[in-house]
């Protein structure tokens, strides 16, 4: 059901979006390609940062064996 709901506000979101005047429907467009752009960099970032958590990749691992 929450999919559903989620679905619909979606659907509203567009049609809302569709009758903005071109000008501002441009203006959210770009701003949604930024966010969207944004959070692509974001996940990226996260999967090539897992390794730093491996057990002898931080570099302070060695002082800590000392």
């Amino acid at each position: 059901m929450a999919q559903t709901r989620w679905q619909k506000s979606v659907e509203r979101i567009k049609q809302l979006a569709f009758q903005l005047p071109p000008q501002e429907f441009l203006s959210l467009a770009a701003a949604i390609e930024e966010r969207a752009e944004t959070v692509a960099m974001m996940r990226l970032a996260e999967t090539g940062f897992r390794e730093w958590n491996e057990k002898g990749e931080d570099i302070y691992d060695e002082a800590e064996a000392r």
